[in-house]
């Protein structure tokens, strides 16, 4: 039986896709491990894949101040993460299937075992002139420009991995490289990267090389079985549809600001709400309001008349996914990019960045999001056209083809 080993790292949303991915892997009679951080090993167990462990926290990158230290926090997280990923490998790996982040690292592992890989990104991360690098804001800057700054952050990619990639390649026994000359071999080899969100919501760029693909999602793993808590159906059922409000694993510690800013502004555009904890801290109550902890989204965001979130890639597919209209609220990284696509896209009210967040824009915006139909219809016809597309499925007929 193939040996599969998935390598993931970062926050849930960079995680939780893979478990789903893994599952539909298993399915078709592969032996499924995913390399993660050891608080989603419930996640990657209930999924029924083998769990390996990652031992690197991204805590310290989220506590980083200025560039510099962001970057230094960057360097010592994916160093951390390259010894664990070889640990994870050695106890058994025919193919390497590698997320944006662990890509680097795989490429080492691969060389020495002798091995294929696969890329499964969850974010497009190839220079293009279609649009600036995602996480490097929304601006254009005409498609030259695109395209050069693109090519910029990969080589700051190769600076933050520098350390990593030599010390592994140490330890492997390989003759020493830099990480922009092994990127520039993946490219030359036309590596294959299948990418998991919708063609409807991000187009393949015409500019990108053969071997990079759009595929479709791959969704969170949960049980079919799984129903919504009992105090929560009893709260859908007491009225109208609420609004779902929440940050993920966003925003640490500014749970009593957004609490009384999302209590204020549902009250504010007369609507119910439904506050997910995470990380934040979330926590209200009233008749007209629920606090709820881990939810799967596929099964909570279908019942909601908006969901007010993050923009990050998993959340924003979820939202999507299950048809309802959204309030953008990027905070970092890639959210910006993801916002700018709902709302361009005609399922999400222009972005309301988090610095800027106040009751009285939230009131707004939800007010727009829930009364102008054209939101949902837009939503609607998404979810339809993602609801056709199979993206695990484009995964498990390339690892078919590598193995």
């Amino acid at each position: 039986m193939t040996r599969i080993l998935i390598a993931a790292a970062g926050s849930y949303g960079d995680v939780a896709p893979y478990t789903g991915l893994g599952s539909r892997l298993r399915e078709a009679g592969y032996d499924v491990a995913l390399a993660t951080h050891h608080t989603f090993a419930p996640l990657v167990e209930a999924a029924g894949l083998r769990f390996r462990e990652l031992p690197a926290d991204t805590q310290a990158q989220r506590s980083a101040n200025g560039r510099k230290e962001l970057m230094r926090a960057a360097a010592d997280f994916v160093r951390e993460l390259g010894g664990g990923l070889v640990d994870a490998a050695v106890r058994g790996a025919d193919l390497l299937v590698l997320s944006t982040t662990t890509a680097p690292l795989g490429w080492q592992l691969a060389e020495a075992m002798r091995i294929p890989t696969l890329g499964a990104y969850l974010q497009p991360a190839h220079p293009t002139r279609a649009f600036p690098p995602v996480v490097g804001g929304t601006r254009s800057f005409g498609g030259l420009g695109n395209r050069a700054l693109g090519s910029f952050s990969l080589r700051m990619v190769d600076r933050v991995y520098a350390d990593a990639v030599r010390d592994l390649r140490a330890r492997l026994l390989l003759p020493a490289a830099a990480p922009g000359a092994i990127r520039a071999r993946q490219e030359r080899a036309d590596w294959p990267v299948l990418h998991g969100f919708s063609p409807a919501v991000v187009p393949r760029p015409a500019d990108w090389r053969a071997g990079l693909d759009v595929v479709g999602n791959w969704w969170p793993h949960h049980d079919r079985q799984t129903t919504l808590p009992p105090e929560l159906d009893a709260f859908l059922r007491a009225g109208p549809p609420p609004v779902f409000i929440g940050f993920g694993s966003m925003a640490g510690g500014e749970g009593a600001r957004l609490s009384e800013i999302a209590v204020s502004a549902l009250r504010a555009a007369g609507l119910r709400g439904v506050l997910q904890t995470g990380r934040a801290g979330l926590s209200a109550s009233g008749d007209d309001i629920l606090t709820v902890g881990e939810v799967p989204h596929a099964l909570l965001f279908p019942e909601m008349a908006a969901v007010v979130h993050h923009a990050g890639a998993g959340t924003s597919a979820a939202a999507l996914r299950a048809g309802v209209p959204a309030v953008p609220v990027p905070v970092t990284a890639d959210q910006p990019f993801w916002a700018a696509r709902l709302a361009a896209l005609g399922t999400a009210t222009v972005p309301i960045p988090f610095k800027d967040l106040t009751a009285p824009r939230l009131a707004d915006a939800l007010g727009r999001a829930v009364r102008d139909e054209t939101y949902a219809r837009s939503a609607g016809r998404l979810a339809c056209t993602m609801a056709a597309e199979d993206g695990a499925g484009h995964v498990l007929k390339a690892i078919e083809r590598l193995a």
